[in-house]
């Protein structure tokens, strides 16, 4: 399984990583606008978009390749390691 987590804190990439790897997610995590971040997503399982630490770009790429590839999109408006859980939780397949 993966997922792209959008938003958040840059201090908090390393502890986004080790939950996903908790439950056994791949993680891209782009904390910043990159360059050709639209390609950069790929195709992932899952798109978590953290709404308040975020630019306005960075959300409307994320939920247009998400509506465009079908990807599933869970916005959260907290960007914490609590939020990340209950996504990842209450998205889990078995």
């Amino acid at each position: 399984m993966s997922v792209v987590i959008v938003g958040g804190h840059k201090r908090m990439e390393c502890r986004y990583k080790r939950i996903c790897e908790e439950y056994n997610y791949n993680a891209k995590i782009f904390t910043e606008c990159a360059g050709q971040f639209q390609c950069k997503i790929g195709s992932p399982d899952l798109i978590v978009l953290f709404t308040n630490p975020v630019s306005h770009t960075m959300a409307k790429v994320a939920k247009n390749k998400a509506a465009q590839d079908n990807i599933l999109l869970v916005q959260s408006h907290c960007g914490s390691s609590n939020a990340l859980r209950s996504i990842l939780e209450n998205n889990r397949r078995s």
